[in-house]
């Protein structure tokens, strides 16, 4: 049995508009990337410029690295590392720095797209934190 919202999006016309909606008017930073090893840049929405202060056309072909630095967790870019390596989505957070270098404590999840069991690509959801 479909789910509502599998019945609303039936229509691949429909799908696309839903999620250009959703994926462009989110408060949230949402990067996509391909599921090569590369992993590409394909996608990043206006939120992602506010957060970063990378326009979203600047950063398509380029691979979030962009964001990180010297003060970026190697540990947990390992740990995100190994659950793209695994196919599993990964949650959690780092300094990563803004386009003028100005370092941020971000918030992600990162979550696999997929078209049966094949990965397509991966869809990141990242938000600025601050210390607790």
């Amino acid at each position: 049995m479909a789910s509502a919202i599998e019945t609303a999006l039936r229509s691949t016309e429909t799908s696309v508009a839903m999620l250009k909606v959703l994926a462009e008017n989110s408060f949230d930073s949402i990067l996509v990337t391909d599921a090569t090893a590369r992993g590409k840049i394909i996608y990043a929405n206006k939120a992602f410029k506010k957060l970063t202060g990378h326009d979203p056309a600047e950063v398509v072909g380029k691979t979030p690295r962009i964001l990180q630095g010297g003060g970026t967790d190697k540990k947990v870019i390992e740990r995100l590392s190994k659950a793209l390596q695994n196919g599993r989505k990964f949650e959690g957070k780092a300094i990563n720095y803004k386009k003028d270098g100005t370092p941020f404590i971000m918030y992600w999840r990162v979550l696999p797209i997929k078209i049966g069991k094949k990965i397509e690509a991966w869809v990141a959801i990242q938000r600025e934190g601050s210390v607790i």
